[in-house]
């Protein structure tokens, strides 16, 4: 959750110092609010709602993230990608930046409880880092398959074999770019 304070603020054509008498906090501890520096208090949140005149929940605004697409969790499952752009937006996860992105997954090789949740991951396509091993993972392989699995050594340096709960591991595969996933939660 991101604030409005600073969207507000200009609206009213105040001046950091205005908004802060307003609120009755320093000038310092606006523009720490402002920034999201400092946690925006339910007591801030009723001072902001009055000084600007609004509703405390017009204090807020909930960040979301693109849905790029679905990612299947089975072997032969592919990534699919609207042409026209993000297929619907979601809720940030914790945790999230601006690089956060989500897919659907489709299947249940991650078991069927995991059918239609939401993987999020920094939309960053990096070659596979150490770190990565033994973690679930977005990776594309070589042949075009973007997959969601755990991703674990192979038998040869650069290539890998990615474990699903569910599916025989696909062994022995070279990676395009692999993306830890840093969030799953239900659609």
């Amino acid at each position: 959750m991101g604030n409005r304070l600073k969207e507000l603020r200009e609206e009213a054509g105040w001046t950091h110092d205005q908004a802060a008498q307003a609120m009755g906090v320093s000038r310092g501890q606006f523009i720490k609010l402002e920034r999201g520096e400092r946690r925006l208090t339910a007591d801030y949140m009723a001072r902001a709602a009055k000084a600007f005149g609004v509703q405390p929940s017009a204090i807020m605004e909930e960040l979301t993230v693109p849905v790029l697409g679905y990612v299947g969790a089975g072997a032969a499952a592919h990534f699919y990608v609207d042409a026209q752009g993000p297929l619907d937006e979601v809720p940030m996860p914790p945790e999230g930046n601006e690089k956060t992105v989500a897919l659907e997954v489709r299947g249940d090789s991650l078991g069927s409880f995991f059918n239609q949740w939401l993987v999020y991951y920094d939309e960053v396509r990096n070659p596979v880092t150490p770190d990565l091993v033994g973690k679930v993972v977005i990776c594309e392989t070589v042949d075009g398959r973007v997959l969601v699995k755990k991703l674990m050594r192979g038998p040869r340096p650069g290539y890998y074999n990615l474990h699903s709960q569910t599916e025989s591991p696909i062994e022995d595969v070279e990676l395009v770019w692999a993306a830890k996933v840093t969030h799953m939660s239900p659609r």
